[in-house]
């Protein structure tokens, strides 16, 4: 186990870490705003997302010390907007959809996003689900980046609340 895995802990988001998971979604939304990305720039995600994750089980958090430094919702049920791609997903079978990936600025360039990514790798595999998909904005460049470097394939083109969103997948492999 590396030093990185000692250091970190992922594991589901309760209630109780609504509050600091709002505040870092809300500093990711500045992020995309200063950078000049259109995503997460019309009112989601929102407080009512975080509690809807919380309450389906979807939400996780990547901790340090008891301190959260990032979020993402893990949704092991199909995605409704993934069934309509302009392009072709890699696999048809049973997989994981990544949303709201959001790390606190105080953690921001120290490659949270990516070990969260391989964090929900881990958890999929344990799952004995081989499939994970997401989607980000055209324009959100670091995710755009780490999707590249963790070897996420560029599918096509899904639509959430009208916008078209970059689909990706990525195929895992049962032995490490």
């Amino acid at each position: 186990m590396s030093k990185l895995e000692e250091q970190f802990h992922f594991r589901k988001a309760v209630s109780d870490d609504k509050e600091t998971i709002w505040k870092i979604l809300q500093q990711a939304i500045e992020r995309r705003k200063n950078d000049g990305s259109t995503q997460w720039q019309d009112g989601y995600p929102n407080p009512e997302t975080i509690e809807n994750d919380i309450q389906k089980n979807y939400g996780f958090v990547l901790t340090s010390d008891h301190d959260i430094l990032g979020y993402a919702a893990v949704i092991s049920d199909t995605e409704p907007a993934y069934e309509s791609i302009e392009g072709k997903w890699l696999s048809d079978g049973k997989y994981i959809v990544v949303h709201r990936v959001a790390v606190s600025t105080e953690s921001a360039g120290r490659g949270i996003a990516t070990h969260i990514f391989k964090e929900i790798e881990k958890f999929a595999l344990s799952q004995n689900i081989l499939s994970i998909k997401v989607d980000t904005n055209f324009d959100n460049y670091p995710m755009l980046k780490i999707l590249e470097k963790l070897g996420y394939q560029y599918c096509g083109e899904v639509y959430f609340r009208n916008a078209a969103r970059k689909a990706f997948e990525k195929l895992l492999d049962l032995q490490p």
